[in-house]
């Protein structure tokens, strides 16, 4: 008796291919609307759904596959005599494979904002169909993806058709209904409930195993959302472990908040060590690494543009763990090639790429904290409010826009120092934000850098006048701040009696 394969799907891609193997191996196929038109115009035999229903498809195609005949055709136990005798005794005939992809729903609140539109986009049997040959996977093949066409046909022609693959097919096509379910509900939420509903899904693609997680007893794996990773991360050289890839996230983060610019940031445990912005990013890195170059040693390099040759024999000076840039040039590769350790990770494109994510959570015990993402306004810097007697000059607002995002990306409590478009100092993860005033000023000293003329840029306000005293003995010439303390006029003052410009954002930005 041939074995039945349904087969529904939105994305055509294979599809003919597919079932003409399908046929070749006994199978009759049953399917329905464009998919039947697609094998019948390219001369695949099918039988359309409504023979096997015993129903017309209605309602303009709200309804076709929700039908006994074909849920029982899936369902039955064929291990059960009570179930085969049923479906004899009601016609039912067995359905082998069922090889569904859901209606566009992604694309379709992509494309417009037609709620008629997006409803109609809502896949019901769809799901219903998978779900049902995914529970009956000891009789059934379930098949979501068109990258599995060839694995599947592989197995029927091969006597790999076990239940320990129709296990792993049942796994995925679980997978595929509660993401897209998911997908669905967090859309509603986003539309109706701003974002926030009574349950909030998170939902990410694996794209590899890491070797390990944070520590080697810690299984770890990198999951993506809308393929960032899988579009935008290649590697050549070495392996992204787990702490990379948040390493790596910070570091990048950074080193894109400038648009286009020649910026380079190096990150060691997640935390900036070194930034600048130059004409060139031979010359970037250079001033970069004078920030902190012991903590570069092991580091991150972050390249916002294209690292070539002489660039890549200048980091190549120091044990670097990770560079990763818009595009590392094969000469580049060349001078790494013998660094045995160094892991080098490129985003094929002249800059570096940013998912852009609009939410962001975190886990916390038991649970975790979900939120708008945190980005810095565009005229944060340039809208501030001048408190102070005296402003800045027109050729110090680049050094207060960049300590300010740079603070803004780094975790607090934290404070940035910048001159001449390169960070100086930073004090970033204290308890109080006076030592990490001190603790940056303490830093740069040991390495030899002045701040004299310097900006100073903290992502929340500064509590007490102790900042703006120590940031004065240093030689500070302008601040950034949220402002918003109750001692903001102590912090006004102090400015005003050393001859600061101070400016209040009046935006906070916490990274805990």
């Amino acid at each position: 008796m041939a074995k039945r394969a349904l087969v529904s799907v939105s994305d055509k891609a294979g599809l003919v291919e597919f079932c003409t193997s399908l046929v070749k191996n006994g199978y009759e196929i049953i399917s329905t609307g464009g998919t039947y038109k697609k094998l019948v115009e390219a001369g695949v035999k099918a039988i359309e759904i409504d023979e096997v229903t015993k129903f017309p498809e209605c309602f303009e195609g709200r309804v076709k596959t929700l039908n006994p005949y074909v849920h029982g055709g899936i369902l039955h136990r064929r291990d059960k005599q009570s179930h085969l005798d049923q479906a004899k005794e009601l016609g039912v005939e067995s359905i082998d494979l069922v090889c569904v992809n859901l209606y566009p729903f992604k694309e379709t609140i992509e494309r417009t904002d037609d709620f008629d539109d997006i409803i109609e986009n809502i896949d019901i049997g769809g799901p219903a169909m998978v779900r049902s040959a995914a529970k009956n996977f000891d009789s059934v093949i379930i098949v979501t993806n068109v990258t599995d066409y060839g694995e599947v046909i592989d197995a029927i022609e091969n006597e790999k058709n076990t239940k320990e693959f129709r296990r792993g097919y049942m796994i995925k096509a679980y997978e595929h209904t509660a993401a897209y379910d998911s997908m669905i509900a967090n859309y509603m939420n986003e539309r109706f409930n701003e974002g926030f509903g009574e349950k909030q899904f998170v939902v990410g693609n694996k794209v590899m195993n890491t070797r390990y997680g944070e520590n080697p007893h810690q299984k770890g794996a990198l999951y993506e959302f809308d393929k960032h990773y899988s579009n935008n991360f290649t590697t050549l050289k070495g392996e992204a472990s787990f702490n990379n890839l948040n390493d790596l996230s910070g570091a990048v983060k950074i080193a894109s908040a400038f648009g286009d610019e020649n910026a380079v940031c190096i990150t060691k445990h997640g935390n900036p060590c070194g930034f600048a912005i130059k004409d060139t990013l031979l010359e970037a890195y250079e001033e970069a690494l004078k920030c902190d170059p012991v903590s570069a040693f092991g580091g991150v390099v972050s390249v916002n543009g294209i690292v070539n040759k002489e660039l890549a024999e200048k980091m190549n000076e120091i044990f670097l763990e990770v560079v990763i840039a818009g595009r590392i040039t094969l000469e580049a590769q060349e001078v790494f090639a013998n660094k045995k350790r160094i892991k080098l990770f490129e985003m094929g494109s002249d800059k570096l790429v940013l998912a852009n994510d609009k939410k962001d959570f975190k886990h916390i015990d038991g649970g975790f904290v979900y939120q708008d993402a945190d980005k810095v306004g565009e005229n944060e810097v340039r809208d501030a409010k001048l408190v102070s007697k005296i402003a800045a000059e027109a050729g110090d607002m680049k050094d207060l826009e960049i300590a300010y995002k740079v603070a803004s990306l780094t975790k607090s409590n934290c404070v940035v120092y910048v001159k001449n478009s390169a960070m100086v100092a930073v004090g970033m993860g204290m308890t109080s934000r006076v030592d990490a005033s001190q603790c940056a000023l303490k830093k740069a000293k040991e390495m030899g850098l002045d701040v004299t003329g310097a900006a100073l840029a903290s992502e929340a306000f500064f509590p007490f006048r102790d900042s703006i005293d120590a940031a004065a003995a240093a030689g500070v010439k302008n601040v950034i701040e949220p402002g918003g303390s109750i001692r903001d006029e102590e912090i006004i003052d102090a400015a005003n009696e050393f001859g600061m410009s101070l400016y209040f954002s009046e935006v906070r930005h916490f990274l805990h």
